[in-house]
């Protein structure tokens, strides 16, 4: 018989066979990516206790000590836990793991370029991550006051940039500053138009604004073009 697998599922074994393969070719950093991408997935499927752990069991290895990127990769695991934690709603515990991952980020130094991670690791990336964690534990408060302390233009791509306007917008939006939230998506949309389009939450977002209250030219042109009209 037949087994159609789904595309999560693919993935799942996909970077487990990534891992596997990394491990056999005693590549620390390749093994740390790949248990990165497993934790990201579990997440996504809802499994945040097992997310967590796969993130810190894969921190925890003596390699990633060793080198700059080591210490970047580990500190991108960390910011993984942080937002597992944040996910099952554990404030503290996210907080301690950003913290931590900050302090990863301020011994280095600067921004560290990573083969298998396109923004690289950096005070600023943590600090970014640290908007959306809080978000994510129901702090819209805390979300922005996190935004408050990073200038945008200090992250390393126009991705990252738009990715801070979406999470301040979405902040905004929890505490009904509806014209800010308005402004804030325009933002995301001119440092990169197709990212903010395409993101499920955004258009999510942009429909919430069009059926909760005034609706203007401008935001209706806004859900035009990232196809979130009714």
């Amino acid at each position: 018989m037949l087994i159609k697998l789904d595309e999560q599922q693919l993935g799942w074994m996909a970077a487990d066979r990534a891992r596997h393969v990394a491990e056999a070719a005693g590549h620390p950093l390749a093994v740390a990516e790949a248990a990165r991408n497993l934790a990201v997935l579990a997440r996504r499927a809802g499994w945040e206790e097992q997310a967590l752990s796969i993130a810190l069991n894969a921190a925890d290895d003596p390699g990633l000590r060793a080198s700059r990127s080591g210490a970047a990769e580990r500190g991108l695991l960390i910011q993984s836990a942080a937002y597992s934690a944040a996910r099952q709603g554990d404030k503290a515990g996210m907080r301690e793991l950003t913290d931590e991952a900050a302090a990863i980020a301020e011994g280095i130094g600067g921004t560290t370029a990573l083969r298998d991670h396109g923004g690289g690791f950096s005070p600023a990336t943590v600090q970014l991550h640290r908007i959306s964690a809080e978000f994510s534990t129901g702090d819209p408060v805390a979300a922005l006051a996190a935004a408050r302390a990073l200038p945008p233009q200090s992250l390393p791509s126009v991705e990252r940039r738009a990715r801070y306007y979406a999470d301040v917008a979405a902040a905004l939006a929890q505490r009904g500053r509806r014209d800010e939230c308005v402004r804030a998506i325009l933002a995301a949309e001119d440092q990169a138009p197709q990212e903010t389009h395409s993101r499920p939450a955004v258009r999510s977002l942009i429909s919430g604004l069009l059926l909760s209250g005034r609706t203007t030219p401008e935001l209706r042109a806004l859900a035009a073009r990232a196809g979130a009209l009714p």
